[in-house]
């Protein structure tokens, strides 16, 4: 009979920087971490649907808040033509998922460094014309 193996768990070791200010963590107001997260809903928007405008608005947000866009992919689903999709960025992620038939968008933004996120959420208000955005923050990888 074969032994079995005991799966070993440990911490893995933290990755030092080479140099501590070039690992892309955010130093904001005495607060050291990740980056920041942004969790935003859109009620009441409009063209959700629309595939080429929202390629358009991701790619325009992701310029204003300083991010570097690596790569993008959006999926229109039928009958409804709710669009999900992600754009992959050197300082994280942006995604969406719309529910047209309700108007409502689900985002994310998490970016590190230098990005300023809230700067998307004129982008998004442009394009969408929502009547109302709720906005959720969370600071990833906060150092204690």
């Amino acid at each position: 009979m074969a032994k079995k193996s005991k799966a070993l768990l440990y911490e893995v070791p933290a990755r030092e920087a080479e140099n501590p200010d070039d690992d892309h963590f955010v130093n904001r107001d005495g607060l050291r971490f990740a980056g920041h997260h942004l969790i935003i809903d859109l009620w009441g928007g409009h063209n959700l649907d629309n595939l080429p405008l929202v390629e358009t608005t991701l790619i325009e947000a992701v310029s204003e808040i300083g991010a570097t866009l690596l790569n993008i992919d959006l999926h229109r689903f039928s009958p409804n033509g709710g669009i999900s999709g992600i754009a992959v960025l050197a300082e994280s992620h942006m995604s969406i998922h719309t529910w047209p038939e309700k108007g409502y968008a689900a985002l994310d933004v998490f970016v590190c460094g230098d990005c300023l996120p809230y700067k998307a959420i004129p982008v998004l208000r442009r394009a969408f014309l929502p009547a109302n955005i709720q906005v959720a923050e969370m600071k990833r990888g906060l150092i204690p």
